[in-house]
């Protein structure tokens, strides 16, 4: 069986699939049972976010069962269940931290991951989130009827959506809508489907965009210069 010698080095960046060929190197060939393996070590960072400590607030209540938390607060109730790549750990000071249980980088992933969803229920439960659209358009304009939102966007019809159970949504001068709540993935999702409705277009900026939003405007054409 051949193979190539332990002592040949070649660039990692490589593409092509016979490298002796392709570099001009013969390689040696070696008897059956001196075949050489190559075993390279990949060797993972630790998540700079995961390695952060989670404060848990005195108005928080957490409930730990192995590979779930649930954590219930003034505002509501949220649970998440972890991954056999990380594990969740309660310090004698009440802090809570996110530990890989395996070297990979899958697991590097998870640790950074489920640091963040961790503290988003902690602080969704106890603080809230909220996100903030702005109506930009002559005409457009919104409004809260029931358990509605009603919106005006320039179509033959208004626009009526059915408020999720858990959200707040409040219109401020007919023109701006926060949606607010304690599941920060749920205000999320609602919010891009209210801006779905319409996306800011380029050229005038006319549409439904989020208040922290840089839309990139288009210069239009131009005419004909005399």
């Amino acid at each position: 069986m051949a193979s190539l010698s332990p002592s040949l080095h070649l660039p990692c960046n490589s593409r092509t699939g016979f490298l002796g060929k392709t570099h001009g190197i013969r390689p040696r060939v070696l008897p059956a049972g001196r075949v050489g393996f190559v075993r390279t070590v990949v060797e993972c960072k630790e998540s700079r976010i995961g390695k952060q400590p989670i404060e848990v607030p005195s108005n928080v209540t957490l409930t730990l069962e192995e590979q779930f938390v649930k954590a219930k607060g003034p505002l509501g109730e949220l649970s998440l269940s972890f991954p056999g790549d990380v594990k969740i750990v309660k310090e004698e000071s009440g802090k809570l931290r996110i530990y890989k249980t395996a070297e990979t980088k899958r697991a590097n992933q998870m640790h950074g991951l489920f640091r963040t969803l961790t503290d988003n229920i902690i602080v969704g439960v106890s603080k809230g989130f909220d996100k903030k659209l702005q109506l930009v358009g002559v005409g457009y304009r919104a409004a809260v009827e029931g358990n509605d939102l009603v919106m005006n966007l320039g179509f033959s019809h208004p626009v009526r959506m059915a408020i999720p159970e858990g959200l707040a949504v409040k219109v401020e001068e007919n023109t701006r809508i926060i949606v607010s709540g304690y599941d920060k993935s749920a205000i999320g999702q609602f919010a891009a489907t209210i801006k779905k409705w319409r996306p800011p277009e380029p050229y005038k900026g006319k549409g439904i965009r989020y208040m922290d939003e840089v839309v990139r405007r288009k210069e239009g054409k131009a005419g004909k210069k005399k």
